[in-house]
């Protein structure tokens, strides 16, 4: 089979492009790069804060409504739990809508951060206490799997995590730019 001849105008265009080197791509990549961490070190606290903010607003106003929360029973039985039956489960499911929403608020406000974080805190004994009391409630689906009210009860590590990320700005405390690049 005979190779198919390339028009000489079509040649030469070609030849003189030259392909894009290595060293300007990784220039322009770098620049990205450090674009884009600027502008995580500027905002991500923020982005942290409004986000722990509306998860907790939407999950706590879904509290106020009777039978809507996917977590009502589990709210009920945790709070007669550690009340040793004292507080009744509609009085708990209102104290735990109201603490949930305005947290979520002062949270995505920005406003009343130090008490949010308080408050916070004091909620996330609520929040991860069905683990030691309620683990068969939570972990009896095949195998051991979650349950839904497991899971539920599972994303909230994740507001742990941002809890105590937000914790620390209390005092001051910021991202920077450490220009030190980490060990791989």
């Amino acid at each position: 089979m005979s190779a198919i001849p390339i028009p000489s105008f079509i040649a030469r265009s070609v030849a003189t492009v030259a392909p894009p080197s290595l060293g300007s791509l990784d220039a322009t990549l770098r620049s990205v790069e450090a674009t884009a961490h600027r502008w995580l070190i500027a905002h991500s606290i923020a982005i942290l804060r409004v986000s722990i903010g509306a998860i907790l607003l939407g999950f706590g106003v879904l509290k106020f409504f009777p039978g809507v929360s996917p977590a009502q029973g589990l709210v009920e039985k945790t709070t007669s739990m550690l009340t040793f039956g004292l507080v009744p489960g509609a009085i708990a499911l209102v104290l735990v809508a109201l603490l949930e929403t305005v947290v979520g608020l002062w949270l995505i406000s920005g406003r009343g951060m130090r008490g949010a974080v308080y408050l916070l805190g004091a909620q996330l004994v609520g929040i991860m206490s069905p683990l030691v009391l309620l683990p068969g409630r939570l972990f009896a689906g095949p195998h051991g799997a979650p349950t839904l009210e497991g899971q539920y009860v599972l994303k909230d590590v994740i507001i742990v995590g941002a809890a105590l990320v937000l914790a620390a700005t209390l005092s001051g405390a910021r991202l920077s730019a450490d220009r030190e690049q980490p060990h791989a």
